[in-house]
C-alpha cells in the first residue's frame, strides 16, 4: 500500500524529458528529474518520499525529510506568516504549522519540535506543537521512579525544560537539578524522578542511589587523575563550583569523595583533594 508522507519503493513505469512517472495504488506519481538517478530505466524499483508540492500535486523525491508522518521532528520556523509558520522540512517545499496548531506562537528563527500529521479529508500534510493531545494517560501504571526513558526536549519555561518521555508522556527537568546546557531539540537519557498524584511527572538526569554513586565517583577519580592527581575541589567547595565543572550537585559529589575516601584512593583537605594511589 501506497503511503503519503513516508517512504516508498515504487515502480519506474515510463521516463520522459522532464523525469519519471511511478505506477501505485494512487495513480502515476512524478519523480521529478532532478531527483532521479541518472541510470535509472523502466522497471527499476525506487525507494521515494511522497507528499503534495505547492500545486497540491501528488509528487516523489529522493531526498528524505528530517521527520515522517506520525513522527515527532526538530524543525527551525523559516518564516511565521499570517496562515501560519513555515518549518525546515528537509524538502523544497516547506511543512507549515497553521496558528491553529501552534501551542505558542511560534517565531522565525527559532527551533520547535513539532508531530508531523496529515489530514484525512484533504491528504495535505502539516506540523502540530500541540503535542499533548497525542500523550498517553497512564502514567501512573506504567512508569516507575528510577525507569531510565529516552527524553526529547520541546520546551523551556521558568521552571525548567519540558520533555517527551518515550515519544508517550511528557514530563519536566528542574533547572536547579541540570548541570549542563539544554535546548529545544536535545535527545538525551533520563530518569523517572516521581509520577505526581495529578499525574504529572518529575524527571532527572541522575541515576538513582548506588548507581548514582558509582558513576559519580568514577568521574571525579578520572578528573583527578587527568590534573596529575590533585585538584582545587573539596567537599567545602561551592554548589556552583561543583555544578560547573562536574556537571553533578554538590551532594551527590561529596558521596563520591566519601566513596573515594573509604577506599583510601585520596586525601581531602580545606580546598584540595590529593589521589593516593
Amino acid at each position: 500500500m501506497t503511503e503519503l508522507g513516508r517512504l516508498n519503493t515504487l515502480e519506474v513505469l515510463r521516463i520522459v524529458d522532464f523525469g519519471s512517472y511511478l505506477q501505485s495504488d494512487l495513480g502515476d506519481i512524478l519523480l521529478p528529474k532532478k531527483y532521479m538517478n541518472p541510470e535509472t530505466q523502466v522497471g527499476d524499483r525506487v525507494e521515494v518520499f511522497l507528499y503534495k508540492d505547492s500545486e497540491d500535486r501528488l509528487i516523489a523525491t529522493n531526498l528524505t525529510p528530517n521527520g515522517m508522518v506520525g513522527d515527532y521532528a526538530v524543525m527551525l520556523c523559516k518564516v511565521d506568516s499570517e496562515i501560519g509558520a513555515f518549518m525546515d522540512w528537509g524538502l523544497e517545499k516547506d511543512l507549515m504549522v497553521p496558528h491553529a496548531e501552534q501551542h505558542r506562537r511560534m517565531r522565525s528563527g527559532e527551533k520547535y519540535v513539532v508531530k508531523i500529521c496529515i489530514d484525512p479529508r484533504t491528504e495535505r500534510i502539516f506540523g502540530t506543537s500541540r503535542i499533548a493531545a497525542f500523550l498517553h494517560k497512564d502514567q501512573q501504571q506504567t512508569l516507575q521512579p528510577g525507569q531510565e526513558v529516552d527524553l526529547l526536549i520541546y520546551e523551556t519555561t521558568d521552571l525548567g525544560y519540558m520533555a517527551l518521555i518515550d515519544e508517550k508522556y511528557r514530563g519536566i527537568l528542574y533547572k536547579n537539578e541540570v548541570f549542563k546546557k539544554l535546548e529545544v531539540g536535545d535527545k538525551l537519557q533520563g530518569f523517572i524522578k516521581k509520577v505526581r498524584d495529578d499525574d504529572k511527572i518529575d524527571l532527572t538526569l541522575e541515576k538513582f542511589g548506588y548507581s548514582k554513586v558509582r558513576d559519580a565517583k568514577t568521574i571525579v577519580w578520572e578528573t583527578l587523575l587527568q590534573k596529575g592527581g590533585e585538584m582545587p575541589f573539596s567537599d567545602k567547595s561551592s554548589p556552583d563550583e561543583i555544578k560547573e565543572h562536574f556537571q553533578m550537585s554538590k551532594g551527590v559529589f561529596k558521596d563520591a569523595l566519601g566513596a573515594l575516601f573509604k577506599e583510601r584512593k585520596i586525601k581531602i583537605e580545606a580546598n584540595k583533594v590529593t589521589a593516593l594511589v
